[in-house]
């Protein structure tokens, strides 16, 4: 249960290795007879449907074990994303997305991610950089002069969108979106307490840092706003 990545590399390791196999010896029987059947798509959707099994078989078994449920759901992702990108799977296949849109998983990934996304939130900002920006002493790129926490946060948000992206339903990439609104609004909550700590010193070091934060992420999500 702790190493779905052995039979996940079996299988990409198994469609790469066929692949000329297929293109060079079966294909062209298959073009002779006049079938659209493509011969190397066929070979990965019947390995994907042996995965899609093991999954539903495996998952039950370490819904309740955060590590091990958060090693498989990164797994998966990977997997999904050489399947795509390297061997021309196609979207309208049966994907493991399926499986981990199925309601119980589904809620116990939502739940899991929300839960290391706080964590990573307390974590980067009781970070002694967490006010500084990394850019400060390169004038041409720190125009915002934007606090390293508020760039973490970003990219925190910026990986959830990139997990969730593939989810074959919008229904449930909406679910997504509304744990980042949650976390938008957790972290203004979190910035308006460190700005309270700060107003005797209203043009002090942290207080401008707070405001920087604020402008950037708003404008970042402003950038965001033409992605569907």
């Amino acid at each position: 249960l702790n190493k779905p990545e052995w039979y996940l590399t079996q299988v990409l390791m198994w469609i790469g290795n066929h692949a000329k196999f297929l293109d060079d010896k079966i294909q062209p029987i298959l073009d002779k007879a006049g079938s659209s059947v493509n011969a190397g798509l066929e070979f990965s959707r019947a390995l994907v449907m042996l995965i899609l099994e093991k999954l539903a078989a495996d998952i039950p078994c370490l819904l309740y074990d955060d590590a091990l449920f958060c090693h498989l759901v990164d797994e998966v992702l990977l997997f999904e994303r050489e399947l795509y990108s390297v061997h021309g799977y196609l979207s309208s296949f049966p994907s493991c997305m399926h499986i981990l849109s199925e309601e119980s998983c589904f809620q116990r990934w939502l739940t899991v991610e929300k839960k290391f996304a706080l964590q990573k939130m307390d974590s980067m900002l009781s970070s002694e950089a967490a006010w500084v920006s990394q850019y400060k002493d390169i004038t041409d790129v720190d125009e915002m002069k934007v606090p390293d926490c508020a760039e973490t946060f970003m990219t925190l948000l910026l990986v959830i969108t990139d997990r969730y992206k593939n989810l074959p339903t919008a229904s449930r990439k909406l679910q997504f979106l509304g744990l980042q609104k949650e976390l938008v609004d957790d972290f203004r909550i979190r910035l308006t307490q460190v700005m309270k700590e700060e107003t005797r010193a209203s043009l002090g070091f942290r207080y401008c840092a707070v405001l920087n934060a604020v402008n950037y992420i708003a404008t970042v999500l402003a950038d965001w706003a033409d992605n569907v």
